[in-house]
């Protein structure tokens, strides 16, 4: 199909063409543009057939869902989850979401200098028994009367 076979009009001395599916040079199909809603969303949508688990990226498509203020009751109804289980993958959400936000930001010096002081309380700890052991059994670190 080329310019001359599709349907023109003139409008102010411009040619218009009316809108129509673009068809391919071949006569193949004509294509269509996606809007990115009907393939990306297919797999998460409806309710699961018989036998098959709930991914995690299923259940994070409809917890924010309901984080983004769906009512529960027809994501309910269009996932074929009950209400009570999407409430607690909600809470479990939220739980998660307000754990990682508490997280302090760490400094990496910081925790080299709480590995270099544990390492320093070690050695303490351990050069205070070696010193207790010297003082109390004989052997060749103990210190001997003279006679």
């Amino acid at each position: 199909m080329d310019a001359s076979d599709m349907p023109q009009r003139r409008t102010n001395g411009r040619i218009a063409v009316d809108d129509a599916p673009v068809g391919s040079v071949g006569g193949g199909s004509p294509s269509t543009l996606s809007t990115g809603e009907g393939a990306a969303m297919t797999p998460l949508a409806g309710p699961l057939a018989p036998g098959q688990r709930w991914s995690v990226a299923r259940k994070r498509a409809v917890v924010l869902r309901l984080i983004a203020g769906e009512p529960v009751e027809l994501v309910s109804r269009e996932v074929g989850v009950p209400v009570f289980k999407l409430e607690r993958w909600r809470e479990k959400a939220e739980a998660a979401l307000e754990g990682a936000l508490k997280e302090r930001e760490t400094d990496a010096g910081a925790a080299e200098l709480a590995a270099a002081l544990q390492r320093v309380g070690e050695l303490t700890m351990e050069n205070e028994l070696l010193r207790a052991k010297m003082g109390q059994t004989p052997g060749p670190l103990a210190r001997r009367r003279w006679r």
